[in-house]
This record gives C-alpha cells, sequence and structure tokens, in this order.
C-alpha cells in the first residue's frame, strides 16, 4: 500500500480564507497526526488579500502552488480543495500530476460538465446586486453564511467570527468579482488524473447542486460520497465527518 501523503494542501472557496476552515483544521490533525497540513490562500483572500487576483483558474493554481512551495511543501502532495477551491485542486492534479499522490473535492463545479443553474441555484440570482453593493458589511457576511451553511439556527459565534476574518484581512469587491469571475468560466484541462481522486458532496448544499459533483465524478469515473444533511459549506456544517472521510480516503489512496 502507498503511504499516505506526507503534506496535505487545503485551499478554501470563493472569498473565503484559512481561518474560515474553523474546526475542521484541528479535526483533519487529530486524523491524520502524522501528515502537515497547510492551509493556503486563495490570490485576494487571507494572508494575500492585498493582491489582486488574477482572472483565471490556471493562474490562480500557479499562485497557490508557488505558495506552497515556498512554505516547503514537498510532494507528492495531498490536494483538498473546497468549492473554488475543488476547482484549483482539479487544475492543479490535471497540470502538474507528478505533484499529485490523491486529492478529495467538495462541493465543487466546473463550466461545461454543469450548467450554469446548477453551479449557482437561481433562487440566489436575485440577491447577487444587493450582496455586491454592501459587500465587506456584517450583513453581507450574514448573507454569505446562510447561504454557505446549511445550519439552522445559525449559531451567533459563527457570523462574529466571519465579520472578524472580513474586518482583519478584508477581501475586496474587487477580489470577489474576479475570483467569480474566474470559478464561472472554469473548464476542466484535457485529460484524466494519473491519481486517485475523491469527490464528496452535500446533499443539503442549498447554494450549489449536488448533481456538480456527481457530473465529475462521473466524467472522471472516480467516488462520490455524499453527506446527507450539510449545506455548501462542508467543513463548516460538520468538520468531524470531513476529516473522518478524508483520512479513511487517505488511508487508501
Amino acid at each position: 500500500m502507498t503511504p499516505a501523503p506526507r503534506t496535505w494542501v487545503l485551499l478554501r472557496g470563493l472569498t473565503r480564507e484559512a481561518a474560515h476552515w474553523g474546526d475542521f483544521v484541528p479535526a483533519l490533525q487529530a486524523a491524520l497526526p502524522h501528515a502537515r497540513l497547510l492551509c493556503v490562500d486563495l490570490p485576494g483572500a487571507g494572508t494575500a488579500h492585498r493582491q489582486a487576483c488574477p482572472p483565471t483558474i490556471a493562474a490562480i493554481t500557479a499562485h497557490c502552488r508557488a505558495a506552497a512551495q515556498a512554505a516547503g511543501a514537498t510532494g507528492p502532495l495531498g490536494l483538498l480543495g473546497l468549492s473554488m477551491g475543488g476547482m484549483v485542486a482539479a487544475d492543479w492534479l490535471l497540470r502538474h500530476p507528478s505533484e499529485v499522490q490523491t486529492a478529495v473535492l467538495v462541493n465543487s463545479s466546473v463550466a461545461g460538465l454543469s450548467p450554469l443553474h446548477h453551479r449557482l441555484r437561481p433562487g440566489h440570482w436575485p440577491r447577487l446586486p444587493a450582496l455586491a453593493l454592501g459587500w465587506g458589511s456584517a450583513a453581507a457576511e450574514a448573507q454569505v453564511l446562510g447561504l454557505s451553511s446549511g445550519r439552522r439556527p445559525l449559531p451567533p459565534e459563527w457570523l462574529a467570527h466571519w465579520t472578524a476574518i472580513q474586518r482583519q484581512r478584508p477581501v475586496s469587491r474587487g477580489n470577489a468579482l474576479r475570483q467569480l469571475w474566474a470559478a464561472a468560466r472554469y473548464r476542466l484541462p484535457p485529460g484524466r488524473p494519473a491519481m486517485p481522486v475523491l469527490v464528496l458532496c452535500s446533499l443539503g448544499d442549498a447554494m450549489v447542486s449536488p448533481a456538480c459533483s456527481a457530473a465529475l465524478a462521473r466524467h472522471w469515473d472516480c467516488p462520490l460520497w455524499e453527506h446527507p444533511r450539510a449545506g455548501h459549506d462542508l467543513a463548516l456544517d460538520d468538520p468531524q465527518w470531513l476529516a473522518q472521510a478524508v483520512a479513511r480516503w487517505a488511508a487508501g489512496a
């Protein structure tokens, strides 16, 4: 059996950063006690929030690879990508297969495999203009949290935490729009994964249809594991389930 990856690179989604992983990172570290977990922020967010986000996933992937290499990450790596982070992970493993041992893609989607109304459910489209106009406010963070999580009622400490993150390392409206533009247009490069890939999805995802994950799993003929209740942000809604799923996959990948 191939040893599990020594280093896992964790990639967050649209306008989110390492601090948004919350309880998931310690849960994953407990499940993978001998692994190094490296949270890499997308350009325009987190430690890179002052950088202008490039307009393509390929360029975002290049940024994340450089950040991981600068942090001393040596392959072959495990990649864990949530939502837009899953697009970056998919792009990385196809463009640079020698660097990746395995990958887990969570609630992600790509153009060409899934229609727009699956990638963002139409019921949320009318909210986007107001969200853009109020970007950076506590009210906007509350909207994003409500879209991301399936928990009801939402724990008030979650909103306080997310609002504090935005205040400390603000994602600008311009970077939010550039990330959205890159994600909306992303199509997979040619080819199939040369390493084991697991696709995870949340059946309670009210923002992105689980059909997007199913389409990706079919396209690559790889396993699809489903959480029965969680929302789009599976790491937030059920960090223990996600950590155990990654650990089970790592043990056999």
